[in-house]
Protein backbone atom coordinates (compact mmCIF):
# COMPACT_ATOMS: atom_id res chain seq x y z
CA UNK A 1 0.00 0.00 0.00
CA UNK A 2 1.76 3.11 -1.02
CA UNK A 3 1.69 6.68 1.03
CA UNK A 4 -1.13 9.35 0.22
CA UNK A 5 -3.68 11.42 1.45
CA UNK A 6 -6.21 8.33 2.13
CA UNK A 7 -3.62 6.07 4.19
CA UNK A 8 -4.40 4.63 7.29
CA UNK A 9 -8.82 4.88 5.58
CA UNK A 10 -10.35 1.69 4.86
CA UNK A 11 -12.92 1.97 2.73
CA UNK A 12 -15.57 0.13 1.30
CA UNK A 13 -16.27 -0.41 -2.07
CA UNK A 14 -19.94 -1.98 -2.64
CA UNK A 15 -20.33 -1.97 -6.29
CA UNK A 16 -20.22 -5.46 -8.14
CA UNK A 17 -16.73 -7.21 -7.80
CA UNK A 18 -16.27 -7.58 -11.67
CA UNK A 19 -16.31 -3.81 -11.94
CA UNK A 20 -14.53 -2.60 -8.31
CA UNK A 21 -10.85 -3.18 -9.60
CA UNK A 22 -10.14 -0.07 -11.30
CA UNK A 23 -11.61 1.31 -8.04
CA UNK A 24 -9.64 -0.33 -5.98
CA UNK A 25 -6.58 0.28 -7.65
CA UNK A 26 -7.22 4.03 -7.68
CA UNK A 27 -7.86 3.94 -4.03
CA UNK A 28 -5.13 1.91 -3.00
CA UNK A 29 -2.76 4.71 -5.19
CA UNK A 30 -3.76 7.23 -2.73
CA UNK A 31 -3.07 4.73 0.57
CA UNK A 32 -6.45 3.55 1.16
CA UNK A 33 -6.90 -0.05 2.70
CA UNK A 34 -9.96 -1.07 0.44
CA UNK A 35 -12.76 -3.52 1.59
CA UNK A 36 -15.03 -5.33 -0.98
CA UNK A 37 -18.16 -6.00 -0.23
CA UNK A 38 -19.58 -6.49 -3.71
CA UNK A 39 -23.36 -5.61 -2.92
CA UNK A 40 -24.47 -6.33 -6.73
CA UNK A 41 -24.19 -9.33 -9.34
CA UNK A 42 -24.88 -8.30 -12.82
CA UNK A 43 -27.00 -11.38 -14.31
CA UNK A 44 -28.63 -11.72 -17.57
CA UNK A 45 -32.64 -10.52 -17.88
CA UNK A 46 -35.30 -12.99 -17.60
CA UNK A 47 -35.53 -12.97 -21.64
CA UNK A 48 -32.90 -10.99 -24.48
CA UNK A 49 -35.77 -11.79 -26.65
CA UNK A 50 -37.31 -7.92 -26.65
CA UNK A 51 -32.68 -6.82 -26.67
CA UNK A 52 -31.99 -9.60 -29.82
CA UNK A 53 -34.87 -8.45 -31.57
CA UNK A 54 -34.10 -4.44 -31.67
CA UNK A 55 -30.61 -5.46 -32.28
CA UNK A 56 -31.51 -7.74 -35.22
CA UNK A 57 -33.64 -4.29 -37.15
CA UNK A 58 -32.24 -1.48 -36.38
CA UNK A 59 -33.50 0.28 -38.76
CA UNK A 60 -36.62 0.40 -37.35
CA UNK A 61 -35.49 3.18 -34.92
CA UNK A 62 -34.16 6.35 -35.17
CA UNK A 63 -31.81 7.08 -31.67
CA UNK A 64 -30.01 4.54 -29.32
CA UNK A 65 -30.08 5.26 -25.56
CA UNK A 66 -27.68 3.57 -22.96
CA UNK A 67 -27.62 4.52 -19.52
CA UNK A 68 -24.70 1.99 -18.29
CA UNK A 69 -21.22 0.60 -19.14
CA UNK A 70 -23.09 -2.36 -18.42
CA UNK A 71 -26.17 -2.20 -20.87
CA UNK A 72 -23.40 -1.21 -23.55
CA UNK A 73 -21.34 -4.44 -22.49
CA UNK A 74 -24.35 -7.27 -22.71
CA UNK A 75 -25.01 -5.30 -26.49
CA UNK A 76 -21.81 -6.06 -27.81
CA UNK A 77 -22.41 -9.84 -26.43
CA UNK A 78 -25.34 -9.78 -27.70
CA UNK A 79 -24.43 -8.35 -31.36
CA UNK A 80 -21.42 -11.42 -31.33
CA UNK A 81 -23.99 -14.10 -30.44
CA UNK A 82 -26.40 -13.17 -32.74
CA UNK A 83 -23.10 -12.90 -35.41
CA UNK A 84 -24.16 -9.12 -36.04
CA UNK A 85 -21.24 -6.79 -36.68
CA UNK A 86 -21.69 -3.34 -34.55
CA UNK A 87 -21.61 -1.53 -38.07
CA UNK A 88 -25.51 -2.48 -38.19
CA UNK A 89 -26.11 0.27 -35.73
CA UNK A 90 -24.26 3.15 -37.54
CA UNK A 91 -27.08 5.20 -38.79
CA UNK A 92 -28.60 5.18 -35.16
CA UNK A 93 -27.90 8.64 -33.34
CA UNK A 94 -26.66 7.21 -29.80
CA UNK A 95 -26.92 9.57 -26.39
CA UNK A 96 -25.15 7.87 -23.40
CA UNK A 97 -26.23 8.92 -19.48
CA UNK A 98 -22.35 9.89 -18.56
CA UNK A 99 -18.80 10.20 -20.21
CA UNK A 100 -17.95 6.18 -18.54
CA UNK A 101 -21.00 4.89 -21.11
CA UNK A 102 -19.91 6.78 -23.77
CA UNK A 103 -16.19 5.51 -23.43
CA UNK A 104 -18.41 1.98 -23.67
CA UNK A 105 -20.09 3.09 -26.29
CA UNK A 106 -17.36 4.25 -28.50
CA UNK A 107 -14.92 1.33 -27.50
CA UNK A 108 -17.32 -1.32 -28.97
CA UNK A 109 -17.75 1.24 -32.19
CA UNK A 110 -20.92 3.24 -31.33
CA UNK A 111 -20.26 6.78 -32.05
CA UNK A 112 -21.82 8.90 -29.00
CA UNK A 113 -23.87 12.31 -30.30
CA UNK A 114 -24.97 13.19 -27.29
CA UNK A 115 -23.49 12.91 -23.84
CA UNK A 116 -25.10 15.91 -20.74
CA UNK A 117 -23.44 17.85 -18.66
CA UNK A 118 -25.01 16.39 -15.63
CA UNK A 119 -24.49 12.83 -15.93
CA UNK A 120 -28.09 11.77 -14.74
CA UNK A 121 -31.35 10.13 -16.49
CA UNK A 122 -33.30 13.81 -16.10
CA UNK A 123 -30.21 15.76 -18.08
CA UNK A 124 -30.57 13.08 -20.70
CA UNK A 125 -33.78 13.54 -21.06
CA UNK A 126 -33.56 17.10 -21.59
CA UNK A 127 -30.74 17.08 -23.67
CA UNK A 128 -32.85 14.71 -26.05
CA UNK A 129 -36.28 16.28 -25.59
CA UNK A 130 -36.18 18.78 -28.71
CA UNK A 131 -34.75 16.42 -30.69
CA UNK A 132 -36.74 13.56 -30.50
CA UNK A 133 -40.09 14.64 -31.03
CA UNK A 134 -41.68 11.86 -34.06
CA UNK A 135 -38.81 9.81 -33.72
CA UNK A 136 -38.24 6.42 -32.46
CA UNK A 137 -35.92 5.91 -29.44
CA UNK A 138 -33.99 2.05 -28.28
CA UNK A 139 -33.54 2.66 -24.56
CA UNK A 140 -31.52 0.07 -23.51
CA UNK A 141 -31.18 -0.35 -19.68
CA UNK A 142 -31.26 -3.04 -16.86
CA UNK A 143 -34.27 -3.79 -15.20
CA UNK A 144 -36.31 -2.01 -13.17
CA UNK A 145 -34.36 0.93 -13.86
CA UNK A 146 -35.98 4.46 -13.49
CA UNK A 147 -38.61 5.56 -15.63
CA UNK A 148 -37.18 8.91 -15.85
CA UNK A 149 -36.12 9.06 -19.24
CA UNK A 150 -38.36 6.87 -20.79
CA UNK A 151 -41.30 9.03 -19.58
CA UNK A 152 -39.83 12.33 -20.54
CA UNK A 153 -38.71 11.03 -23.83
CA UNK A 154 -42.35 9.95 -24.56
CA UNK A 155 -43.68 13.48 -23.03
CA UNK A 156 -41.72 15.34 -25.76
CA UNK A 157 -43.34 12.92 -28.52
CA UNK A 158 -40.54 9.84 -28.98
CA UNK A 159 -42.08 6.66 -29.38
CA UNK A 160 -39.93 4.70 -27.41
CA UNK A 161 -38.89 0.97 -26.39
CA UNK A 162 -37.40 -0.14 -23.61
CA UNK A 163 -35.38 -3.37 -23.75
CA UNK A 164 -33.74 -5.01 -20.65
CA UNK A 165 -30.27 -5.58 -20.90
CA UNK A 166 -29.03 -7.35 -17.63
CA UNK A 167 -30.78 -7.54 -13.75
CA UNK A 168 -28.86 -6.80 -10.79
CA UNK A 169 -29.15 -9.55 -7.79
CA UNK A 170 -27.20 -9.34 -4.56
CA UNK A 171 -24.63 -12.30 -4.57
CA UNK A 172 -24.01 -15.07 -3.01
CA UNK A 173 -21.69 -14.33 0.31
CA UNK A 174 -22.88 -10.52 1.29
CA UNK A 175 -24.68 -11.26 4.18
CA UNK A 176 -21.43 -13.29 5.73
CA UNK A 177 -19.02 -10.08 4.43
CA UNK A 178 -21.60 -7.44 6.05
CA UNK A 179 -21.28 -9.14 9.33
CA UNK A 180 -17.54 -9.66 9.31
CA UNK A 181 -17.17 -5.75 8.26
CA UNK A 182 -20.23 -3.85 9.92
CA UNK A 183 -20.44 -5.87 13.10
CA UNK A 184 -16.80 -5.94 13.95
CA UNK A 185 -15.55 -3.55 16.55
CA UNK A 186 -12.88 -1.65 14.30
CA UNK A 187 -15.55 -0.41 11.42
CA UNK A 188 -14.26 1.07 8.06
CA UNK A 189 -13.67 4.96 7.73
CA UNK A 190 -16.38 5.47 4.65
CA UNK A 191 -18.41 3.07 2.23
CA UNK A 192 -18.52 4.35 -1.49
CA UNK A 193 -21.24 4.13 -3.54
CA UNK A 194 -21.99 3.69 -7.44
CA UNK A 195 -25.30 3.59 -8.15
CA UNK A 196 -28.51 3.92 -6.31
CA UNK A 197 -28.62 -0.40 -6.47
CA UNK A 198 -25.95 -0.55 -4.39
CA UNK A 199 -27.67 1.96 -1.42
CA UNK A 200 -30.68 -0.17 -1.52
CA UNK A 201 -28.76 -3.38 -2.02
CA UNK A 202 -26.49 -2.77 0.83
CA UNK A 203 -29.16 -1.95 2.86
CA UNK A 204 -31.08 -5.19 2.30
CA UNK A 205 -27.62 -7.30 3.06
CA UNK A 206 -27.84 -5.12 6.43
CA UNK A 207 -30.89 -6.24 7.16
CA UNK A 208 -30.52 -9.97 6.66
CA UNK A 209 -27.30 -9.62 8.70
CA UNK A 210 -29.28 -8.07 11.62
CA UNK A 211 -27.36 -4.64 11.38
CA UNK A 212 -28.29 -1.15 10.38
CA UNK A 213 -25.45 0.93 8.49
CA UNK A 214 -23.54 2.79 11.19
CA UNK A 215 -23.73 6.17 11.12
CA UNK A 216 -19.85 5.87 12.18
CA UNK A 217 -19.28 5.37 8.37
CA UNK A 218 -19.22 8.03 6.42
CA UNK A 219 -21.32 7.36 2.92
CA UNK A 220 -19.41 8.95 -0.15
CA UNK A 221 -21.25 8.82 -3.89
CA UNK A 222 -20.50 9.27 -7.40
CA UNK A 223 -23.42 11.66 -7.93
CA UNK A 224 -26.70 13.16 -7.44
CA UNK A 225 -28.81 10.36 -8.12
CA UNK A 226 -26.92 8.28 -5.86
CA UNK A 227 -27.16 11.31 -3.41
CA UNK A 228 -30.72 11.03 -3.36
CA UNK A 229 -30.87 7.20 -3.29
CA UNK A 230 -28.72 7.74 -0.21
CA UNK A 231 -31.03 10.33 1.52
CA UNK A 232 -34.09 8.16 0.76
CA UNK A 233 -32.64 5.70 2.99
CA UNK A 234 -32.24 8.46 5.90
CA UNK A 235 -28.46 7.93 5.20
CA UNK A 236 -25.75 11.03 5.52
CA UNK A 237 -24.13 11.58 2.20
CA UNK A 238 -20.54 13.02 3.40
CA UNK A 239 -19.04 13.29 0.01
CA UNK A 240 -20.15 13.63 -3.45
CA UNK A 241 -18.38 13.34 -6.64
CA UNK A 242 -17.97 16.79 -8.81
CA UNK A 243 -18.13 14.57 -11.49
CA UNK A 244 -19.96 11.36 -11.96
CA UNK A 245 -16.24 8.65 -12.72
CA UNK A 246 -14.09 6.88 -10.67
CA UNK A 247 -11.97 9.47 -10.64
CA UNK A 248 -14.12 11.63 -9.05
CA UNK A 249 -15.52 9.21 -6.50
CA UNK A 250 -11.61 9.06 -5.45
CA UNK A 251 -11.42 12.22 -5.04
CA UNK A 252 -14.64 13.16 -3.12
CA UNK A 253 -12.86 10.82 -0.59
CA UNK A 254 -9.77 12.28 -0.77
CA UNK A 255 -11.18 16.09 -0.02
CA UNK A 256 -13.64 14.72 2.79
CA UNK A 257 -10.70 12.86 5.07
CA UNK A 258 -8.44 16.49 3.93
CA UNK A 259 -11.00 17.96 6.07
Amino acid sequence: MTAGPLAGRRIVITRAQRQSGGLRERLEQQGAEVVLLPTIEIVPPESYELLDGALRLPQQVHWLVVTSANAVRVMGERLAALGLAVQSLAQLRCAAVGPSTAEAARELGIAVEIVPERYVGEALAAALADRVRGQRVLLVRAAVARDVVPDALRAAGAAVTVVDAYRTVIPAGAVERAKAIFGAASLPDAAVFTSGSTVMHLLDVLRDAGLAFPGEVACVSIGPVTSAALRDAELTVAAEAETASLDGLVNACVRLFAR
